[in-house]
């Protein structure tokens, strides 16, 4: 005789209702990329595929998307670099406050974002900084720093030193044993990063708004369409995004699971 466990069936219904509850959205902005909308974008109007053919109808939309990755990417490039640079240093050296600035590091992470945002808005108003994509990328380039200095801290201390030790006793200099050994090993983590950071800059919507002064990244502009329904152009590039990030990551395992396969037949 079988008994009934609530468990067993409990946690597969409650793991359907949480993956239905979060592609809705997604489903939604998906359908709608494909209606026929001319004002308003909240009705359903009918099929068409000229929303998909001609994107940049609108050039507001694609206008805001150009600026949110040129934000992006330079955003991520400051904080990547000065990330992994502050990761070595807090992994491989002492010095005085190594402790404070390791514990520092983590207050952004765990800020709301509103206070980190009205915050850094109110030290550009006291510097009289004016407001535009100089202040929105410094903003950006802050927030991002944390999570790539524990990023790459992370795999810094996943190296094996016997390696640039060996490194070294071949006759190579600092620079070279940088390059040639530490550098290719931590690239997996400072990529992780740089990815990690390009995403959470392109989705930035609080810090954003706060600096963003004149200058209107996708976020500030879907938030400001929303009213009278976000333009069927903007869901273009929002599904667009999605299905890329979808096939990388689809690629990314595929060539992952080949390459273990290769490896398990060489050993």
């Amino acid at each position: 005789m079988t008994r009934f466990s609530l468990g067993k069936w409990l946690l597969p219904l409650y793991s359907a209702l949480a993956l239905i509850f979060l592609l809705v959205p997604i489903v939604y902005t998906f359908v709608f990329s494909f209606n026929a909308s001319v004002k308003s974008n909240i009705v359903w109007v009918g099929f068409t595929w000229d929303n998909w053919l001609n994107v940049c109808a609108d050039a507001s939309v694609c206008g805001a998307f150009g600026t949110s990755i040129l934000v992006g990417v330079t955003a991520t490039v400051a904080a990547t670099a000065l990330g992994t640079l502050m990761a070595l240093a807090l992994s491989r050296y002492k010095f005085r406050a190594r402790s404070a600035v390791s514990l520092l590091l983590f207050l952004p992470m765990a800020t709301p974002e509103i206070v980190l945002g009205a915050g850094l808005a109110a030290q550009f108003l006291s510097a009289g900084v004016p407001k535009g994509f100089v202040t929105i990328v410094i903003a950006h380039t802050l927030f991002c720093l944390s999570f790539v200095v524990v990023t790459v801290k992370a795999r810094v201390a996943s190296l094996d030193p016997a390696l640039e030790e060996a490194g070294r006793d071949l006759y190579g200099s600092s620079a070279q044993v940088f390059w040639r050994i530490t550098f290719p090993l931590l690239l997996p983590g400072i990529t992780a990063a740089a990815l990690l950071s390009f995403a959470l800059s392109f989705d930035d919507f609080i810090i954003t708004r706060f600096n963003n002064g004149a200058v209107t990244t996708f976020p500030v502009y879907v938030y400001t369409a929303a009213a009278r329904g976000v333009p069927a152009e903007a869901n273009v590039i929002a599904s667009a995004v999605f299905l890329l990030a979808i096939i990388l990551v689809v690629v990314s395992q595929t060539t992952q699971a080949a390459r273990r396969k290769r490896l398990a037949k060489l050993s």
